[in-house]
């Protein structure tokens, strides 16, 4: 079997993490499939919304394989296009969902946070404990955890190293839902499917916007925006949704 599976339904594409015997743990040949995954996804102009997940109902990932770090595997793992994973340091255009099913703890909730939504099995657990073993969330936890939480509750995680509940990680905003596990991909997918009803360029624009306007002051901000209304407002989807309204039936989107 191979250690990422993928499956598409409609314009949603799911990876999946398929090592659960190592708690879906990131060894070189996982980090190499990802990314190219992420990289193939980026041009496919069906693919609107990936589900990212784990194998299994143990752990959504482990973080880094430390055996495979043993083996001389660190460059493969941390220094691939995209960085750790293939995505934490990746600029990704479309929505990315993570579907937690278990555990997410150093790098596999620095992978959830690399993604901008996630919906969580209720026994889920999400943590950064990195500090008990004399280290600290290298691969962007402590840059992206203080922006998706309040910065007192990040810092109590980044301190402490304990581990949340994934109801308490609803409660902060690290979570959208939390649902039983039995439940978790088809609601991840239910998620997806409503973003993809709508128009893929406006849906990746807003991404952007919103995503990157927090690294910048306000004039530059609107300038940005003003990009996107270039490219969102004259585009093939902006004259087919007025249109699709007044002719009361669905959009077609392209997508351009």
């Amino acid at each position: 079997m191979p250690v990422v599976e993928r499956e598409r339904r409609g314009h949603v594409e799911i990876l999946t993490i398929n090592r659960p015997e190592a708690r879906n743990a990131i060894d070189g040949e996982v980090t190499s499939l990802l990314g190219g995954a992420f990289d193939e996804l980026e041009e496919d102009g069906d693919a609107w919304v990936v589900i990212l997940t784990g194998a299994g109902d143990k752990s959504f990932s482990a973080g880094m394989d430390l055996k495979a770090f043993a083996r001389g595997e660190g460059g493969a793992i941390i220094g691939a296009k995209g960085g750790f994973a293939g995505i934490i340091q990746r600029d990704f255009p479309k929505p990315l969902i993570a579907a937690v099913n278990g555990t997410a703890l150093g790098g596999g909730c620095e992978i959830a946070l690399a993604c901008d939504l996630v919906v969580a099995a209720e026994h889920a657990t999400f943590g950064v404990p990195e500090v008990k073993r004399g280290l600290f969330p290298g691969a962007g936890g402590l840059l992206r955890l203080q922006r998706r939480i309040p910065l007192t509750f990040a810092l109590e995680m980044a301190l402490t190293g304990e581990p949340v509940s994934a109801e308490r990680a609803q409660g902060l905003g690290l979570v959208n839902r939390v649902v039983p596990a039995e439940s978790l991909i088809d609601e991840a997918l239910s998620l997806a499917e409503k973003i993809a009803e709508n128009a893929p360029l406006a849906v990746r624009w807003s991404k952007k916007i919103m995503r990157d306007s927090i690294y910048l002051t306000e004039d530059q901000g609107w300038t940005l925006n003003a990009e996107g209304v270039g490219i969102v407002f004259t585009s093939q989807d902006a004259m087919e949704g007025p249109k699709a309204f007044a002719e009361k039936r669905k959009p077609n989107w392209q997508g351009k």
